[in-house]
């Protein structure tokens, strides 16, 4: 009678030792959902009703039920317009982005009957479109579309997803060398950004995109005065051979250029007298023509 006398309505919930919570896709769409949105009442209240949206997924695990490393939710869903305008999925430090489409869930017993629709999200640490991914996911499940439910509500399991060892030792480190650099004090780049090394001569000095601009043109000018060096000396070369074959100045004219007389009686002689013929005799006329 004493031990019955402590049992009242004060006496806080506590777990069952040993209770494992692992429901199958098709026993959370079709009974817990199901369920909960037409408004029949458990026997057993298992998964609590919350607005995941207004934690972040860190915080979640503690806000949950049961669960050990997997956490489930009754959500409200928060349209960003009305009805028909797409869930809001932000958070305070983040945003929850869909991982490619929707998959459709079927009945075991009965492969030809869809009960429910699965999405797959992931959580992004600042805001979009940019943000940095974490390991933490969330599987949301509704009821078909098309149907007029009493409700909006859909079905969240949080989890984080398996991480290996050597992505949490690199974590680990760039997350020691942020805070470092975050602690250190003002490191050489930012003193030597604002220091000048420049001495008061060579800040005259023309900028870097003008002096090959002059140095280009000084090549221009040096070659120019070499190629009129050389005209100069093959126009003193032609002057030179145009003097040596100058004719002599002055109104004189050169000697015309005569041939040698032939004898006018060239058959006297005493040679061509052995060789007279009458070939020869021929060619008289001919000499004296060539003998004007």
């Amino acid at each position: 009678m004493s031990c019955q006398s402590n049992m009242d309505d004060t006496t806080p919930e506590i777990e069952l030792p040993g209770f494992r919570f692992h429901p199958t896709e098709e026993e959370l769409l079709d009974f817990y959902l199901r369920n909960m949105i037409y408004g029949k009442k458990l026997r057993y209240d298992i998964i609590g009703f919350l607005n995941i949206y207004h934690h972040d997924p860190w915080d979640l695990p503690g806000l949950s039920k049961i669960g050990e490393r997997e956490w489930y939710f009754f959500v409200p869903r928060d349209r960003k317009h009305g009805n028909g305008g797409r869930p809001n999925r932000t958070t305070e430090n983040g945003f929850w982005k869909a991982t490619g489409s929707d998959r459709k869930i079927v009945s075991l017993s009965d492969p030809k009957r869809i009960i429910g629709l699965k999405k797959t999200l992931v959580f992004y640490k600042g805001r979009a479109p940019r943000g940095s991914k974490t390991d933490w996911v969330m599987n949301e499940y509704r009821l078909p579309d098309g149907c007029s439910l009493p409700k909006d509500i859909v079905l969240c399991k949080i989890y984080r997803k398996a991480t290996s060892l050597k992505v949490l030792e690199q974590r680990a480190a760039l997350e020691e060398e942020l805070k470092a650099m975050n602690t250190s004090p003002s490191s050489p780049l930012s003193s030597l950004e604002t220091t000048s090394f420049c001495s008061p001569k060579e800040d005259s000095m023309p900028s870097l995109s003008v002096v090959p601009q002059m140095v280009f043109k000084k090549e221009i000018e040096e070659e120019e005065a070499m190629v009129e060096e050389k005209k100069d000396g093959i126009a003193k070369e032609n002057k030179v051979s145009s003097e040596s074959l100058q004719l002599p100045l002055g109104k004189e004219k050169l000697p015309e250029l005569q041939l040698p007389k032939m004898l006018s009686d060239w058959t006297q002689d005493q040679f061509w007298a052995q060789l007279n013929s009458p070939w020869f005799q021929n060619l008289t006329p001919y000499a004296n023509i060539l003998n004007f």
